[in-house]
């Protein structure tokens, strides 16, 4: 069945425009172009015009808002915050194999019933991997002092970092369970194991996904009973993710299932023990982490000139010559912060991640690279790129190095700064050699 017959079915149009109720939508029309934004759909009819022009999926926003046509880039958090009235958790579980995506699914199902939550659903990404969602009904309003409505992408972040936490162990056994270490370095990291650890043990987040540190606000998720560009399937929910098989997704074989993220008949505040312990948790290790920025940023200042490239780490240089394989996205969090505490204004960073994007494998999305600026713009402090030590970033992108200035700088950005320094200092050293003679 082909995307226009598809998506002519009267049930199909109908659950697209019951997800995209109060969000901002975007249609693309296959890999290459995309639909306006903002855009919404209120009608089935408002479908017709956009499949006869060859509509292949719809994607919408985990944000809710009152006027999704008011929305602007660049709009300051202020205005961001009055036009929300809330958001869904959305995890987005993503692996090179989809059997990996399937165990962490179940796992994170797990944590789920472990914390008394009972209003989430389960649906195929249409590819390798799934959706996890918790409509935002089934949130307090209030934790802590804290709107919640407000707290967006940053309760997504936490929330999606202390399942990770929990799961982790649990994950690790799983996978080796499933496929040896050796096995895994050959498939992923071209035998070389020591990019499956981290501090002596087997880290399961460089082969399997659970990506939150990259949502910024106006962040979108496939829609369900969506079709995927690459596969030709559908996202469709998942009752059971054990026995869930990619053949249940093909257009011909689907049933609609209108629960994803469904509204009605969800208590509110159901599930305020995961997000007070998910809270709880993101307080103590922020403490410790907190400690570890301010000595960071204690040792360097940011320049006040722009710092040559020649100055920049083995590994930034690998990636700005481009990505073979995924990462992009990874790799603009990484150039975003570390070209900001090099000197450069955001202006220069632009115009050098779009030229940077024509040289990946798959470009990304122009107006993806946009948003992520904007974002960073918004933010009041200024975050170091990930340490060296994070390897769902370096290592996980197969850009890490082993230069001997990475062995003392735990961060690229003090990679930079030695070098700055050594070469400042190059011709006072020059001078005292002379005195010495």
């Amino acid at each position: 069945m082909n995307s226009h017959a598809y998506y002519s079915r009267p049930d199909v149009q109908r659950e697209l425009v019951r997800i995209a109720e109060d969000r901002e939508v975007q249609v693309w029309f296959g890999l290459d172009r995309r639909g306006r934004r903002p855009e919404v759909l209120h009608y089935p009819a408002d479908l017709k015009d956009l499949i006869r022009k060859g509509m292949t999926s719809l994607h919408f926003s985990e944000e809710r808002w009152s006027d999704p046509l008011m929305l602007k880039p660049g709009m300051a958090k202020k205005i961001l915050d009055e036009l929300r009235i809330g958001w869904d958790l959305v995890l987005d579980i993503d692996s090179k194999d989809f059997e990996l995506s399937r165990i962490t699914a179940e796992l994170i199902v797990e944590a789920f019933k472990h914390h008394n939550v009972k209003d989430y659903t389960v649906k195929f990404s249409g590819n390798k991997g799934f959706h996890i969602g918790i409509p935002f009904e089934s949130f307090p309003s209030e934790v802590n002092s804290i709107n919640i409505k407000d707290y967006f992408p940053e309760g997504v972040r936490i929330i999606a970092n202390f399942i990770c936490s929990m799961i982790k162990d649990f994950l690790s056994k799983n996978i080796l369970k499933w496929k040896s270490m050796d096995q895994l370095a050959t498939d992923y990291f071209k035998g070389d194991k020591s990019k499956l650890m981290k501090n002596g043990e087997f880290n399961p987040f460089v082969v399997v996904d659970i990506d939150s540190v990259l949502i910024s606000s106006r962040h979108m998720v496939r829609a369900p009973y969506s079709m995927h560009e690459k596969s030709g399937l559908v996202s469709v929910i998942v009752k059971n993710i054990k026995k869930f098989k990619k053949e249940d997704a093909k257009p011909n074989n689907i049933i609609i299932d209108p629960s994803f993220l469904r509204r009605d008949n969800v208590k509110q505040g159901s599930s305020k023990e995961l997000l007070v312990e998910a809270f709880d948790w993101y307080s103590k290790n922020r403490k410790r982490e907190d400690i570890n920025e301010v000595k960071e940023h204690k040792e360097s200042e940011l320049p006040t000139v722009k710092v040559d490239a020649k100055f920049f780490p083995p590994c930034i240089q690998k990636l700005l010559a481009g990505l073979p394989e995924d990462g992009r996205k990874r790799g603009v969090f990484i150039l975003i912060n570390f070209l900001r505490h090099s000197g450069w204004d955001f202006e220069d960073i632009k115009i050098y991640l779009l030229e940077w994007n024509k040289k990946n494998y798959e470009p990304l999305r122009d107006g993806y690279i946009q948003s992520q600026i904007m974002w960073s713009k918004r933010q009041k402090n200024l975050p170091l790129p990930p340490n060296c030590s994070n390897d769902a970033y370096y290592k996980g992108m197969g850009i890490c190095c082993e230069d001997p200035l990475c062995k003392i700088a735990k961060n690229p950005v003090n990679y930079m700064r030695r070098r700055l320094f050594l070469e400042e200092n190059k011709g006072k050293r020059k001078t005292r050699k002379k005195a010495v003679k």
